[in-house]
Formats: structure tokens, C-alpha cells, sequence
């Protein structure tokens, strides 16, 4: 397709229709089918590439021609290191093979917008980052630089709008999961919101519940009341694959709190139900339970200190201390008392 892009260099005007209003309808075809490229010609072939001095070639700066122009230089730019980025990838000829005034065949007007940026703040280290990120998601550069320049005009969407609210927090988990700074933010925001707190600690435990069933349904453990890990029964880890798939089906905006209850629940009266019915488990579980609770209270006794008694004394003291003395005393009787005889 080659595009005519000087007017005077019309073919006579369409037979009955005046000259000024035909080259108007042929510029505008021309535009339709090319797009931005039409006019990003115009500046290939008139402004000089960088490099070059006005002695070398015929062609003027981009300041000249925005003057001509009656634009910016900055909008000129814009064209040019779009043509730029393209010859850089072959799609269009280089500056220096250009002349005044010389037509070409065109790209497609679609690709336009994968060269041309229409602003500049996509020239800085922030702007390159949120078009390379645009380039990644499939969408113009421009749309993501637009909202990026407008922060209030994005809070107002997420504020008033769910669906974008669900966007943004799903590009939030995303940066999140390499942002150390954000990560640290967001958990100082959540620690002084008293709303986010209870809805972290109910999802949290939400979570551990499922996780619970999700170790018996997937590895066939079961974790006792006293802390045993023991291998789950066959049936026991029947029934949590069976609540674990009901977990599996929900919905993804749907609330698994309940569900998670009723399955936890379910599982923790099972293996009770497994330790009692089982008198080998059942005096295994007594055991672990007392040396559990032994092994916390040395822990205490030991931490105590009593280089300030002075400080610190009081009667009740002693006789809470004495009446512990006595429970020691009967249960390590009753412990002996059960001892295998020799």
C-alpha cells in the first residue's frame, strides 16, 4: 500500500466534488489505513537523525519542524522515536535512507500503537517499567501510563467499583510477593486496623483448620489431642478427603470459614473417638498427655530465681508452695506404687 501524502501531488479532484474537501477525504483514507504512521513519515523523512548537522543532509531539527508544525518538539519526539523503534525491528526504512517529500509502503494503522507512546513519562526508569509491564498483560502502554498518572482517578474506581477492586488486589498479591518494603507495609497497615486484624485471625484460623484435615487427607497423619502423630485409618482418612473436596469445590470469593469448622470439628471427634477405641492408643495418649504437662512445669521451676526472696516473700507463697509439695509427694507414691515389681 503506498500512501500519497502531499496534497499537491493529487491526482485531479473527484468529479464534482470540490479540490479542497477531496484532498481532505484522501488524507483521511490515508490515516484510516495507516494510522499514526502517516504522520510519523512526515517527521522520518523532514527531521534530521541525531548525529547529523544541517551541512549533511536537507532535512531540519525537530524544533524547526515543531515550529512549522505549530506543536511542540516534545510531540514531534514522540513520532519520531516511534519510526525509531520500529526500524530498529524492520518494519520501516532508517532516518538516513529517507528523503523529503519520499512516499513508502506503510505498516497496518494496528501496530502503530506498539511503537508509539503518547506520553512522556514513559521515558523514565518508571514509565519503562509500567510499559514493559503493559507489554506483558497484552494492553497499550498508553492505557496503563493514563492510569498511573492518575492515582485519584484510580482510587475512586476501586472505591466504587468491585470488579476493580479485585484487580488491584490481585496485582497487589502479585507485587507483594517481591516487594520486601510493601510487605512490610501492608503488615503495619493491617497490625493498626483493628477490622483487618479480626479478618487476618479469622482467616488464619480458617486456614490452619483446613490444613489440619489437609495433613490426614493428603499424607495420613492424624495429630492427637496430647501431640502424637499417629498414621490416620483408612476410613478416618476416607471421611477428611471427603470434607476436603467439599473444601476444594468452593467458590473462589465464597467464605470457607464455616466450612472449615464443620470439617475441623469432625476430624478432632474422629481421632478422639480413634485414641479411645484403641486401649493401647488410649494409655499411650495418658502418657504423652503427663509428660507433656511435667515437662512444662520443670521448665517453669527451673526459670525461677530466688536470689531477691527478700523482695518477694509472702505467705501465700509458702503454702501454695507446700500444697504443690504434697501433690508431687502423692503422685510420685502413686507412680511407684504402680511400678512393675521386680
Amino acid at each position: 500500500m503506498t500512501v500519497v501524502l502531499d496534497p499537491s501531488a493529487q491526482s485531479a479532484p473527484i468529479q464534482g466534488v470540490l479540490d479542497p474537501i477531496s484532498c481532505d477525504a484522501r488524507d483521511f483514507g490515508a490515516y484510516a489505513r495507516t494510522g499514526g504512521w502517516a504522520f510519523a513519515l512526515k517527521v522520518a523523512r523532514s527531521v534530521r537523525p541525531g548525529g547529523q548537522s544541517a551541512d549533511e543532509t536537507p532535512k531540519v531539527s525537530a524544533k524547526e519542524f515543531a515550529e512549522l508544525a505549530g506543536c511542540s518538539p516534545e510531540r514531534v519526539m514522540r513520532y519520531y522515536k516511534a519510526w525509531d523503534r520500529a526500524a530498529d525491528e524492520g518494519l520501516v526504512p532508517h532516518f538516513e535512507v529517507l528523503v523529503p517529500g519520499q512516499d513508502i509502503e506503510l505498516p497496518d494503522a494496528e501496530a502503530w500503537q506498539t511503537y508509539y507512546v503518547s506520553r512522556s513519562s514513559a521515558t523514565s526508569e518508571r514509565g519503562s517499567a509500567i510499559t514493559e509491564a503493559a507489554a506483558a498483560e497484552g494492553i497499550r502502554p498508553t492505557k496503563a501510563l493514563e492510569v498511573a498518572e492518575n492515582p485519584t482517578a484510580l482510587r475512586a474506581a476501586i472505591l466504587a467499583d468491585p470488579s476493580t477492586a479485585q484487580a488491584a488486589r490481585a496485582a497487589l498479591l502479585d507485587r507483594v510477593k517481591e516487594d520486601p518494603a510493601l510487605q512490610a507495609e501492608l503488615a503495619r497497615d493491617i497490625a493498626r486496623t483493628d477490622e483487618l486484624k479480626k479478618a487476618v485471625a479469622t482467616e488464619t484460623r480458617a486456614a490452619d483448620r483446613i490444613g489440619y484435615v489437609r495433613q490426614i487427607a493428603e499424607k495420613g497423619q492424624i495429630r492427637t489431642p496430647a501431640g502424637q502423630t499417629l498414621d490416620a485409618p483408612a476410613e478416618l482418612r476416607s471421611e477428611a478427603e471427603r470434607h476436603l473436596s467439599l473444601l476444594d469445590e468452593l467458590d473462589e470469593g465464597e467464605d470457607a470459614g464455616e466450612w472449615a469448622t464443620e470439617a475441623y470439628d469432625t476430624m478432632k471427634n474422629l481421632v478422639v473417638e480413634t485414641v479411645e477405641a484403641d486401649p493401647e492408643l488410649r494409655v499411650q495418649e495418658r502418657r504423652t498427655k503427663f509428660y507433656s504437662s511435667l515437662q512444662k512445669a520443670t521448665k517453669v521451676f527451673e526459670e525461677l530465681t530466688f536470689d531477691d526472696a527478700d523482695d518477694i516473700y509472702e505467705d501465700d507463697m509458702v503454702q501454695r508452695l507446700e500444697e504443690l509439695q504434697q501433690a508431687i509427694g502423692s503422685c510420685i507414691t502413686a507412680l511407684r506404687s504402680a511400678a512393675p515389681r521386680p
